[in-house]
């Protein structure tokens, strides 16, 4: 078996096809695509790991004329003063172009088959195709229909160009719905072609979790349930559903960032050790854990708290009886040797006190101290690692007192923090060349959908409370 050492440093492929590579953005005109997709393209291409040769075309029902998108492109970068060289985004610009159409309009992905088909006649070859979905989800069979039907999806006859689909969140509304679409991606393409995006598994903080477990062999010998008492998992947003009414109270807190984001924390953090770093081996690392969660109900009211933040039922587009629930606090196991009886405490909410994305491991406290030791991993914002340990506290008498020893990725020397990928530049660049790691599962998107389906088939009879906005804790 390969040594921790070995594992770790195994390289990935990390450089970007020299094949040329067109990437269609379904929704460019949207929010996300204006927030994440377009900032992502551009950083990418200053540093140089997009394809020499690659085209960008967005897709959308608006209609504009070259200069009318280019402009449009400009206006949505993000692009804060001196971040990129002016010659770059120019030129950044000069690789994009647009295909106007409704996304159930068969015409229109005959005309973007032609305009890829003009690009691929300019290379002189068939072009790698990435299809980004950057779409409310209810069109996704519309277009994953509409690329088959069109040849869209096929690969290059001669084999020398792949094709490949990134989905967003949510995958499915429910288990149902989820099934669905995967069984009509399976009609569509190969599972490596499929490219279910959860933000979160690219955070590098979160990557930082498996280097911090299996590269300190100090932590992996007592990460299990002779020595860990607990783990915390919270979500916390200081802002409030906004003019998102209409979207979010059909879905809630846990289905908006349970089923997906804080699943995957907890994947990460319980998964046992692989043998390799391969995304086959990762992906099924973090199905088996989700494949055994279990949601603790009874015994005290602790176990599951639902909440809704006053002032909820005023938001624009929601209902005013509504019962959606803003905030959760879920009590659950992990059915496996490795964790039996070690509760994992799931607990997010909207319209808290602040921003903050961590997870606590809280150590067992010695028989003659109530004093825990605790690992925090910080996700988001100021990324990094805290330990709470004991020193003895000066003078004659022999008591502790708590210090923390801390590691912020801020504090990393430039130029290794500033070219730190974001998560959606580190999402498209292993789109691009074909890793799967930090990118959902079949399997673990079926586990999720079940165990939060089984926590709300149980959970309908909690109350549930109502807090102030800003509120620290529930």
């Amino acid at each position: 078996m390969p040594t921790t050492e070995t594992i770790l440093s195994e390289e990935k492929t990390t450089a970007v096809p020299m094949h040329p590579t067109t990437f269609v953005i379904f929704g460019v005109t949207g929010d996300l695509a204006a927030r994440k997709l377009i900032p992502a393209l551009l950083g990418l291409y200053a540093k140089h790991l997009l394809p020499t040769r690659f085209s960008i075309i967005g897709f959308a029902r608006r209609p504009f004329s070259r200069e009318e998108f280019r402009e449009l492109i400009r206006g949505r970068m993000n692009v804060k003063p001196g971040q990129f060289k002016e010659e770059d985004i120019k030129h950044f610009l000069d690789h994009m172009c647009y295909e106007q159409g409704t996304f159930d309009d068969a015409a229109a992905y005959e005309r973007l088959a032609k305009r890829i088909k003009e690009i691929d006649d300019r290379h002189g070859q068939c072009s790698n195709k990435l299809f980004h979905l950057s779409v409310p989800p209810t069109l996704y069979p519309a277009i994953l229909n509409n690329l088959a039907d069109s040849g869209l999806s096929t690969p290059c006859a001669d084999e020398t160009g792949w094709t490949r689909v990134l989905i967003e969140k949510p995958f499915g509304h429910d288990l149902e719905t989820a099934r669905h679409l995967d069984k009509l991606l399976g009609k569509l393409f190969q599972e490596e072609q499929i490219f279910r995006i959860d933000h979160y598994l690219a955070k590098e903080s979160l990557q930082n979790i498996l280097a911090f477990r299996f590269a300190n062999q100090l932590f992996e010998p007592i990460w299990r349930r002779e020595f860990i008492d607990k783990i915390h998992i919270k979500l916390f947003e200081s802002n409030t559903v906004g003019d998102r009414g209409d979207s979010y109270d059909p879905v809630g807190a846990l289905k908006d960032v349970g089923q997906n984001h804080m699943l995957m924390m907890l994947a990460a953090v319980a998964m046992d050790r692989p043998d390799n770093f391969d995304a086959e081996t990762i992906r099924n690392k973090r199905a088996q854990v989700l494949k055994k969660i279990k949601a603790a109900f009874g015994g005290s009211a602790r176990c599951a708290i639902r909440g809704q933040y006053a002032g909820y039922t005023s938001e624009e587009n929601v209902p005013k009886d509504s019962k959606t629930e803003t905030y959760f606090r879920l009590k659950s196991f992990v059915n496996s040797s490795r964790w039996k009886g070690v509760p994992f405490y799931l607990e997010a909410g909207k319209a808290m006190a602040e921003n903050k994305t961590e997870i606590d491991v809280y150590f067992k406290a010695g028989k003659k101290s109530g004093d825990q030791n605790i690992l925090t991993f910080r996700i988001q914002p100021d990324e990094g690692i805290k330990i709470k340990f004991f020193v003895k506290t000066p003078g004659h008498e022999f008591m502790v007192e708590p210090k923390t020893l801390k590691f912020k990725y801020a504090d990393v020397p430039a130029p290794n923090w500033q070219s730190m990928p974001n998560d959606y530049e580190r999402l498209i660049h292993d789109a691009f060349v074909g890793d799967q790691t930090l990118f959902a599962s079949t399997e673990e998107i079926m586990s999720s959908w079940k165990f939060i389906e089984a926590v709300l088939k149980s959970w309908t009879n909690i109350p549930l409370s109502s807090y102030a906005k800003g509120a620290k804790e529930v």
